[in-house]
């Protein structure tokens, strides 16, 4: 029972996939419904055509051999009765015709030598009488005619087709000329019918099979033609999925032959630039690395010897020399900008590389905030709402290079106070940093993320370096995770950051989960162990 259900569901299935293959938006379909349609057409009209012709071949010849034989049993048989003749010789004259060879009924009228109508039927009281006959009949055989050279007879033989019950009858009649009986004839035309009707059955058949014809043959040439284009189109979606090595086998010379070869060339033209920017992008990334740790190392002489100075500032001795003053203090802070701007250049180098890796641990996310908040001394100029004991997956040490990024550029370019609030949902955790300060301009909004990016034009030398927030988004990435930017409708902007509570399926693959089509800010990434928060300059 249970192969049997298997076997239901599977034809139930592959029933399915044929019907959504021919939907009506498939143009094999509409291929097979134009041709059905043509071909429909085509029978439906030559079987109209046929069956016309035919109908008229097959009445006309069946009249015209009934009409010549009453017409000659009238000049023979009614032409020899006298002109008053009696009922008697009227009933034997009228059997006389009927029983020739198209055995149609007869009816005689004419007037016996009393002036009185008299009647002779062939199928007796209860057959053929004048009231079968159409008035307009009656009418057209009663009435004389005029006598000229075209018309040489005063009477002529009229005929006309009805249906009694169902069955088709000829009526005719006609006078005797020279005075005599009128003659009344109806023929049985349901032989004729019958065949007729057998020729309209035989068409319909032959018009169904040039249907089925018709399909099975637009089915045979959808096929033929759709195959291609089926194959291009599995190759475009190869393409577009990055399988740049993706080709189409060519055959023919005719026009879907030329679109593969024209798709193949593309499709090389494409590989072979795609190579050159993927190199060229590699060795933009080995020159920033290279130059990042090249530049470590006097950065670690000068740094030392800023920090000589900055004691030597900070001491009460006055050893320091007010005229110089300036400048010492000027290369301390620019030379400290400058080792934060190598750190985050080498941290983006990683995350580029697809070397970048989480380390996770069991956190509470208020716990975290707070000494982010703390060891950064922000406590005064931060307002806190978060409940303890909302625990997730994360790395530490990125989750306090986001919330530093976040908070900082809250309290730099914002106003206060600054508002960090923790929600939990069913599977991830909204963290909200929101200032009070005058909002992003809505034409910055969009670029808040991107690397060194400046709102304002006039202030090109920020005391950040413009990839704070972009660092802070990539290691949102590489969480699995989100950032948005938004303005409040009280007022301030708002940045948004979700974080899924268990992320450790990331851990051992963090490139797989790498954020697609952020090319300005580049892949997926994790942050420095420093803070930087000069991305969202004149926000």
């Amino acid at each position: 029972m249970t192969d049997t259900q298997g076997g239901l569901r599977g034809w139930t299935a592959g029933r399915r996939g044929s019907l959504s293959r021919l939907r009506f938006t498939s143009l094999r379909l509409r291929l097979v419904v134009v041709f059905a349609l043509v071909a429909l057409t085509a029978a439906v009209s030559a079987s109209g055509i046929a069956y016309w012709l035919n109908r008229e071949a097959v009445l006309t010849r069946a009249q015209d051999a009934v009409l010549r034989d009453f017409r000659q049993e009238m000049q023979n048989r009614a032409g020899a009765l006298p002109e008053h003749p009696t009922q008697d010789e009227l009933q034997r004259a009228a059997g006389q015709m009927a029983a020739g060879s198209q055995h149609f009924s007869v009816l005689l009228v004419g007037e016996d030598a009393g002036g009185k109508t008299v009647y002779g039927n062939s199928d007796g009281i209860s057959g053929f009488s004048l009231e079968d006959v159409p008035a307009s009949l009656r009418t057209a055989v009663n009435k004389r005619q005029k006598v000229t050279d075209s018309n040489k007879e005063p009477y002529h033989l009229y005929w006309q087709r009805v249906t009694e019950h169902g069955t088709p009858y000829l009526v005719a009649g006609t006078r005797v000329i020279g005075g005599g009986p009128t003659g009344y004839m109806a023929k049985s035309l349901e032989p004729e019918a019958k065949d007729l009707n057998s020729l309209a059955w035989s068409l319909g058949i032959a018009t169904g099979l040039a249907l089925i014809g018709a399909a099975l043959l637009a089915q045979a040439a959808a096929t033929t033609v759709l195959k291609p284009v089926h194959r291009l189109g599995v190759a475009a979606r190869r393409l577009g999925e990055g399988r740049l090595d993706t080709r189409l086998r060519v055959s023919g010379t005719d026009e879907l032959a030329d679109l593969s070869r024209t798709f193949n060339n593309a499709a090389e033209a494409l590989e072979k630039r795609v190579a050159e920017m993927a190199a060229r992008d590699d060795a933009s990334r080995r020159f920033v690395a290279d130059m990042s740790h090249e530049l470590r190392t006097p950065l670690t002489a000068i740094t030392a010897v800023t920090e000589v100075l900055e004691e030597e500032l900070e001491a009460e001795t006055g050893s320091m020399d007010p005229m110089i003053e300036p400048a010492v203090r000027l290369v301390v802070s620019e030379t400290r900008r400058l080792n934060d701007l190598v750190e985050n250049l080498m941290e983006v180098t990683r995350f580029d590389a697809g070397t970048a890796r989480l380390v996770l641990d069991d956190v509470d996310v208020a716990d975290q905030i707070t000494a982010c908040i703390d060891a950064r001394a922000w406590l005064d100029a931060v307002e806190l709402d978060a409940e303890r004991g909302i625990h997730a997956q994360l790395d530490p040490r990125r989750l306090d290079v986001i919330l530093a990024n976040l908070v900082g550029n809250a309290l730099k370019h914002g106003g206060s106070p600054v508002r960090v609030s923790v929600r939990e949902a069913e599977d991830e955790v909204v963290i909200r940093v929101r200032d009070h300060g005058p909002g992003i301009p809505e034409d910055v909004l969009p670029h808040v993320f991107d690397r060194f990016y400046k709102a304002s034009a006039s202030r090109p030398r920020s005391e950040g370096s413009g990839l704070g927030l972009s660092i802070a988004l990539e290691n949102a990435h590489i969480h699995g995770g989100e950032i948005t930017a938004a303005n409040s409708p009280e007022g301030g902007a708002v940045f948004t950051l979700r974080l899924p509570r268990d992320v450790s399926g990331l851990a051992e693959d963090a490139e797989a989960e790498r954020h697609d089509g952020e090319a300005g800010r580049g892949g997926n990434g994790n942050g420095n162990d420093g803070h930087d928060g000069a991305g969202k300059e004149g926000s």
